[in-house]
């Protein structure tokens, strides 16, 4: 199945693609629809409302995940690209949901910080509660699959050790636009994103230092994983950080982030206010 979040009257729906329309499954949005531990049968039974696909206003396809954990240093090229060692163990930071926008939502760029990047990802969405899960099992916790663009503001990023900072800006990080469910998604695929037509990152999503499974099963040994909990698990080469001279996102550009068999976010960066 593909699920998604739209935005009618004032507020949010989950709803199941069917080709060209789409289904209201009688919940607010598709992380609502997760917690509930029978979501997959009442997702593929409902017979709601019907919507065309074509110009419905897409939220974030979790639009306030408990948690989103998101992994640095995860493709082997990245890495090589950045002049690193491959680690051992995932090296993970926080994301706020204050931080997410729809599909194909504008990307506010802060007057804070002239360096902001791009970085497509893969993204894993949690189904099923689950503390200490064995990698063996964590497929079973894995509701799907969806597309995140973790656009970082690389000053402030890089004014400490700790990056956290540089990746919680308000508006920032697309995320969707469906929660593809395993049985239509296996990762391996192509993960790209382009600017203004121009590819930026081209790789395949088989080059993860350590996969899906593997990080519920590490995370989860720390703290419980919840339905809607979104693990952000790295980017490939090809950041703008890395280019010579470095490229950054610019006011109008248009920054395209897809996987194949997920989907594509396209989202134009915009200047933003310092008012808030």
């Amino acid at each position: 199945m593909r699920l998604l979040t739209i935005r009618v009257d004032g507020g949010t729906r989950a709803v199941r693609q069917d080709g060209e329309s789409l289904v209201e499954i009688g919940f607010g949005d598709v992380g609502e629809l997760l917690a509930d531990p029978d979501w997959a049968r009442i997702a593929a039974a409902a017979r709601g409302t019907r919507h065309p696909l074509a110009g419905t206003d897409l939220a974030a396809v979790v639009p306030r995940p408990g948690k989103i954990i998101c992994v640095g240093l995860n493709y082997r090229g990245h890495i090589l690209e950045m002049g690193r060692e491959l680690p051992e163990y995932p090296t993970l930071f926080s994301k706020y949901a204050d931080a997410l926008i729809g599909p194909y939502d504008d990307i506010e760029l802060p007057p804070e910080d002239p360096a902001v990047d791009w970085e497509a990802e893969l993204a894993v969405v949690i189904g099923k509660p689950g503390r200490r899960i064995a990698e063996a099992d964590a497929a079973e916790h894995i509701a799907g699959f969806t597309i995140c663009n973790d656009v970082s503001m690389r000053t402030w990023q890089f004014r400490t050790k700790e990056w956290l900072q540089g990746k919680n800006w308000e508006h920032s990080t697309p995320l969707g636009p469906a929660l593809v469910t395993p049985d239509q998604f296996t990762p391996g695929a192509t993960i790209r994103s382009v600017l203004d037509g121009e590819t930026m990152q081209e790789s395949s999503t088989a080059d993860l230092v350590h996969g899906p499974e593997f990080l519920v099963s590490y995370i989860s040994t720390m703290v419980t994983l919840h339905p809607g909990d979104v693990i952000v698990t790295g980017t490939p080469g090809g950041v703008g950080r890395a280019r010579k001279p470095p490229r950054y996102l610019q006011d109008g550009e248009v920054l395209e982030t897809s996987i194949d068999g997920l989907g594509v976010l396209r989202n134009r960066a915009v200047s933003g206010s310092a008012q808030g």
